[in-house]
């Protein structure tokens, strides 16, 4: 759970303006916890602000920035100057549009890497080192059950879900001895606005779990580190992980078929 004194007094939120951004957002200003909200929509970013100033006496930022600039850090370190930032949840992140990656465009490909591997490490990087030097904190990066094996058509967005997993591995062996809570959560198909903006298949047979259940869950289990994996899939993480890979290959890229053809 939330702990202010454990994991405030200031929450970093990266991808924070609409879906499980906005939902973890609500969650720790119910805390009393002050919020750093960053994305690349002012509009979103403003309204979400003034919705969580409605129902709660917290200060709460909204940082304009898109995570995949040269120069994301730069701002983001400006704007936290000062403040101590006991938690960051990193849930941006981007799949792009199905494509062999022969086939796809380059900039696509490489904003992926960028938001999905590239902007978490810079930001895990940034906030950890102040975690570890106060002794508590959080960082919670939100990443995949693709992780567990490549597709087709995903080969970039597999892979860089792959290294969200790593990355929250390696972080939680690093930081936890010094007091820092670490997770790595590995959601499925989630209904947030953005499925629904890029749901390819209408007619897939994969469950969709409310994005606020994700959440609490998340909140609930985030000391149980390095890895947390919704109750319903966690038989589906298990398997994957431990049959041969030309099968877990096969079976994720069937399962994903209906959405990425």
């Amino acid at each position: 759970m939330i702990d202010a004194r454990q994991h405030g007094p200031w929450a970093l939120i990266a991808g924070a303006s609409e879906g499980l951004g906005a939902i973890f957002a609500q969650r720790f200003a119910a805390q009393g916890i002050n919020l750093l909200l960053l994305a690349r929509s002012g509009d979103k970013l403003d309204a979400l602000a003034e919705r969580l100033r409605s129902t709660s006496d917290v200060e709460i930022r909204p940082l304009v920035v898109d995570l995949t600039t040269p120069d994301m850090l730069q701002t983001v370190a400006e704007a936290t100057e000062g403040l101590e930032i006991g938690s960051l949840i990193y849930v941006a992140g981007a799949g792009g549009t199905p494509y062999p990656l022969i086939d796809q465009p380059l900039d696509e490909a490489m904003l992926t890497i960028n938001l999905n591997v590239v902007g978490q490490t810079l930001l895990a990087r940034h906030v950890g080192k102040g975690m570890a030097e106060r002794g508590r904190g959080a960082i919670v990066l939100v990443g995949s059950l693709g992780c567990v094996a490549g597709s087709k058509r995903l080969a970039v967005y597999t892979a860089s879900k792959a290294y969200t997993q790593l990355l929250a591995e390696g972080l939680w062996a690093e930081l936890t001895p010094m007091g820092v809570d670490v997770a790595g959560l590995l959601i499925g198909r989630t209904g947030t606005p953005k499925l629904q903006r890029s749901e390819f298949g209408k007619d897939s047979a994969i469950p969709v779990a409310d994005p606020a259940d994700i959440v609490d869950f998340a909140l609930e289990n985030l000391q149980d580190g390095p890895i947390i994996v919704p109750p319903d899939l966690q038989q589906s993480f298990e398997a994957l992980r431990s049959m041969p890979r030309r099968k877990a290959v096969n079976i994720m890229t069937k399962s994903l078929d209906a959405q990425t053809s």
